[in-house]
This record gives structure tokens, C-alpha cells and sequence, in this order.
């Protein structure tokens, strides 16, 4: 902690001396990357939300099907059940008339036989009443499953709907990330194996330069071949306006020795990275709010070996390419 206050102190007292960079303007550079880590943080907090909404949206939607095979089963049962009350009640409806007929027939015959089919005619309309309520009683049931399997139809659509919309803004999320690294290997070519690698992970694309691209040893200002390079990479960002732009310098493990305005390996790979954002703006017509310059020093290697070729890995810059999540979030928050 001690150290680091005697850097700072070192540090103002040089700015005071030789007016080479304002505090105003290193307090914007730290604030520009701390809210670069902010976004990084928020972009991946909300893929991790994504991804958990729509593993329970799709669990949701697997219950509701094992919901729908159960109703449907049960409103087959109850159809059954529905049909052959419907044909009982009809032969019994066919009896009654029958026995009426012969009640009819015999009114002036035998009184026990008239009383017999009295009694037989009685206890066949006690049934046939009796099936009318059972029928009326399994229409309403069935009527009931009909309107549950209606409401869990509909709501699984809308379910579906949902993950649907989610799914489609993914994709054409990867699209346009497959889309852009395309035209910048295109837009790249003559420079990839040449100090300059073009990858792309976690829906995002890289564009790593080795510090022989860009940069003399120590130095901040770009070579004319890295800005021959970076105008290229400008023309495309420049045509892709939903995709958000963060620089990263990245220096060895070599302590820096301080000279001017650059004291150590933060001050190179921040002031590295400033550089590459204004030759960007310069030859493009990209929004600057969509550009984020952020040093990360030593302390994010591509090769931690103690090497000449790791730290030759490690001395690089990687301008890193994620669409806007605006569509998604939108989505997220209206579930």
C-alpha cells in the first residue's frame, strides 16, 4: 500500500513539473476502464440470467406437455365413457317406448300382468333418469378437462412463443458475430500469421495484435503498418453499429522503467490502448460511445512462463467485439 502511495506521489508530482498528462485525464482513462468492467460484468451476468430463464422456461415446458398427454389421455377415457352412455341411454330410451306400447296394449287385460309392466315401465324410467344425470354429470366433467387442456394449450404457446423469440435473438446475435468475423478475416487478410489472430468465444470476437504489429518497444504511438491494419478493422465496426467495442492493452511481466509520462506497465498498456480508440475515431465515422479503451498491464497473459517467447505472447492488443444484448434483456424483463 505504501509503495503504491509513493507511486501516486511520484506520479502527480511529475504532472505538476512537466504538465505531460492532467490528472483529469488518467482519472477518465481508470474511470473508462472501470466501466468497462461494469459492462463486462452486466453482459455476463445477463447471458448467465438468460440462459437460467430459458432452462426453466423449457423445464415449464416439458411439465406442461406431461400436463397435456395426461388430459388428453383422460378426456379419451371420459369420450369413451361419454359414448357408451349415449348408447345405453338410447337402447334404454328404445325399451321405455316399447314397454309404453305394450302398457298401452294391455291397459284392459290382465290387472297383475298391467301391474307388472307398471313396475317394469317405473323402474326403466328410474334408470333412464338416472343414466341422464350420470350423462349430464360426465359432460360437465368433460367440459371441464376440455377447458383446462384449452388454458394449458394456450399457455404453453405462449410459452413457446417466448423461448421462440428468445432462441431467434440468439441466433441472429450469432449470425451477426459469425457474420463480423468473417468480413474482418476478409478485411484482415494479408495480416493474419502476421502478428494479428482473429478468434471467436463466448459470443464474442477477437481481434488479438502482437505488439510487432502496432507498437516499437515501449512506445504508444502506432506503426503504419498497425494503422493500416486498424483503418481496416474501423471500416467494418463502422458498418456494424450493435456491436459494442472494448480495447485491451497487455504488456509482460518486465517491470517498466519509468520514463515521461509512461511509469509502468498500467500507464503502457492503457495509453497503448488510448491510442488505438483515437486512430479508430479518426478514420471512421463510429459512434465513440460504443468504444471502450482499458489497460490490463501484466496481469492477464496469454503464456505465464518466465520466456522470451511467452512474454513476446504476452505483449499484445485485443480489440474485443460483443453485440448488444438491448433485444434480450427486453425479453428477459418482460417475463
Amino acid at each position: 500500500m505504501n509503495k503504491t502511495f509513493s507511486h501516486l506521489i511520484l506520479f502527480s508530482i511529475a504532472i505538476s513539473i512537466f504538465s505531460c498528462v492532467p490528472q483529469r485525464k488518467l482519472e477518465e482513462e481508470q474511470a473508462k476502464r472501470e466501466n468497462c468492467e461494469k459492462e463486462l460484468a452486466a453482459v455476463k451476468a445477463a447471458g448467465i440470467d438468460c440462459e437460467s430463464k430459458l432452462n426453466e422456461a423449457n423445464k415449464l415446458i416439458a411439465d406442461n406437455q406431461k400436463a397435456i398427454v395426461g388430459l388428453q389421455k383422460d378426456t379419451a377415457v371420459l369420450g369413451t365413457s361419454y359414448r357408451t352412455l349415449v348408447s345405453k341411454y338410447d337402447k334404454l330410451n328404445s325399451i321405455n317406448e316399447q314397454l309404453l306400447e305394450k302398457y298401452n296394449r294391455l291397459l284392459e287385460g290382465n290387472l297383475a300382468d298391467t301391474k307388472k309392466l307398471s313396475g317394469e315401465l317405473q323402474y326403466t324410467q328410474e334408470q333412464l333418469l338416472k343414466k341422464q344425470d350420470e350423462l349430464k354429470a360426465l359432460a360437465l366433467e368433460l367440459d371441464a378437462k376440455k377447458k383446462s387442456l384449452d388454458e394449458l394449450n394456450a399457455e404453453l404457446k405462449k410459452r413457446e412463443a417466448r423461448v421462440a423469440e428468445l432462441e431467434k435473438i440468439l441466433k441472429s446475435k450469432d449470425d451477426a458475430v459469425n457474420d463480423l468475423k468473417k468480413k474482418l478475416t476478409d478485411a484482415l487478410l494479408g495480416f493474419e500469421g502476421k502478428g494479428l489472430t482473429i478468434t471467436q468465444k463466448n459470443g464474442k470476437v477477437y481481434v488479438s495484435m502482437d505488439e510487432s504489429l502496432l507498437f516499437a518497444s515501449g512506445s504508444t504511438t502506432v506503426e503504419a503498418k498497425g494503422v493500416e491494419a486498424l483503418k481496416k478493422v474501423a471500416k467494418v465496426l463502422e458498418q456494424n453499429e450493435d456491436i459494442n467495442v472494448l480495447i485491451e492493452g497487455h504488456t509482460d511481466d518486465v517491470p517498466m522503467v519509468g520514463k515521461g509520462e509512461i511509469k509502468d506497465n498500467w500507464d503502457l498498456s492503457v495509453m497503448r490502448a488510448t491510442s488505438i480508440v483515437k486512430i479508430i475515431t479518426k478514420n471512421s465515422t463510429i459512434d465513440s460511445r460504443r468504444l471502450t479503451a482499458a489497460g490490463r498491464g501484466e496481469y492477464f497473459p496469454i503464456d505465464p512462463a518466465k520466456t522470451v517467447e511467452a512474454r513476446k505472447k504476452n505483449r499484445r492488443t485485443e480489440i474485443i467485439l460483443t453485440p448488444k444484448l438491448d433485444e434480450l434483456l427486453k425479453v428477459l424483463e418482460s417475463n
